[in-house]
C-alpha cells in the first residue's frame, strides 16, 4: 500500500503538499529522528546468557499441525503410556497363567485323589480295561484300514486321521496312567 492510498482516505491535502510528498520521499527519511545507537566500547557480561550455542528460531515442516505427535514432550509421555500399558499386561498373563496354573494343580490333585481311592484290585481292573481299550481300537483301526485298502481308498489323508485317534488315545493313557502312579504313590 502506497503513501498515496493511505492519504486519500484522509483529510484533504493541498496539491503543494501532495506534490512535495511524491517528488521527494529521501527528504521525509531525511527529517526523521535518529534511531538511538549501540555503544560498543561496553563490555556485557555473558553470564546471564543461556544457550548462546543454540538456535533460537526452529523450524517445522509443513504437515506440523496434521501430525499426530507435535513434540518431544507428547512423544515421551506416550513412549511412558505404552510402556506402562505393556507392564499392565504382562501383570495381567502372570496373573491368569498362575491362575490356569493353580486350576491345573487343582484338578490334577482331584485326579490323583480320586485314584488314591481305588483299592489294587480295581486298579487293576482300570489297568486292564485301559489295556483292552487300547489294544481294541488299535485292532478296530488296523481292520478298517485293512479294508480300505483292499478297496484302493486308503489315503494319507485317512492315515492321518487314523494316526490323530491313535494320538489322542496315548495321551489319554499317559494322563490316566501318571494319576493311576501318583494315587497309588501317596
Amino acid at each position: 500500500m502506497s503513501y498515496a492510498d493511505i492519504a486519500s482516505r484522509g483529510p484533504k491535502q493541498t496539491p503543494e503538499e501532495v506534490r512535495w510528498f511524491s517528488a521527494a520521499p529521501e527528504l521525509i527519511a531525511a527529517a526523521a529522528p535518529q534511531p538511538p545507537q549501540v555503544v560498543t566500547n561496553e563490555s556485557a557480561s555473558t553470564a546471564s546468557l543461556i544457550d548462546v550455542d543454540l538456535p533460537s528460531v526452529h523450524t517445522v515442516s509443513s504437515d506440523f499441525l496434521e501430525q499426530e505427535i507435535q513434540t518431544e514432550t507428547q512423544a515421551q509421555r506416550l513412549e511412558r503410556e505404552a510402556e506402562a500399558e505393556a507392564a499392565r499386561a504382562k501383570a495381567k498373563a502372570e496373573q491368569a497363567k498362575k491362575a490356569a496354573s493353580r486350576k491345573a494343580h487343582k484338578a490334577d490333585n482331584w485326579l490323583a485323589a480320586q485314584f488314591s481311592k481305588l483299592s489294587d484290585s480295581s486298579a487293576n481292573a482300570l489297568v486292564l480295561a485301559n489295556t483292552a481299550a487300547v489294544v481294541g481300537i488299535s485292532s478296530l483301526m488296523g481292520w478298517k484300514a485293512w479294508g480300505l485298502y483292499d478297496k484302493g481308498r486308503l489315503t494319507w489323508q485317512n492315515v492321518g486321521i487314523g494316526a490323530a485317534i491313535l494320538g489322542g488315545v496315548g495321551v489319554f493313557e499317559a494322563v490316566v496312567a501318571r494319576g493311576l502312579y501318583r494315587g497309588k504313590s501317596s
